[in-house]
C-alpha cells in the first residue's frame, strides 16, 4: 500500500515536473518531504516558536528586575 503511495506521489511530481517546469522548484524535496508527508513540520514551528516566546519572556523579565534593582541602588547612594 505504502508503495503504491509513493508511486503515486512519484508520479504526480513528475507530471507537474513536465508539465510546468518552474513549479518543480516547489515540489518538496527530502527532509522537507518527510517532515510534511507526517505532518511534523508544524508541529516543529509550534516547538520553535514556543521557545523563542519563552525566551524573550525572559529576557524581558530579567530586563526589569535588573531595572528595579539599579533603580533601588541609585536610591541608596543618593541617601
Amino acid at each position: 500500500m505504502q508503495s503504491d503511495l509513493d508511486t503515486l506521489s512519484t508520479l504526480r511530481d513528475t507530471t507537474i515536473a513536465l508539465l510546468d517546469p518552474s513549479a518543480a522548484e516547489a515540489i518538496p524535496q527530502g527532509v522537507e518531504r518527510l517532515m510534511l508527508a507526517s505532518d511534523k513540520l508544524p508541529v516543529v514551528l509550534a516547538v520553535v516558536l514556543i521557545i523563542w516566546f519563552g525566551l524573550l519572556f525572559l529576557l524581558f523579565r530579567t530586563d526589569r528586575r535588573i531595572t528595579k534593582i539599579e533603580r533601588e541602588l541609585n536610591a541608596t547612594d543618593s541617601d
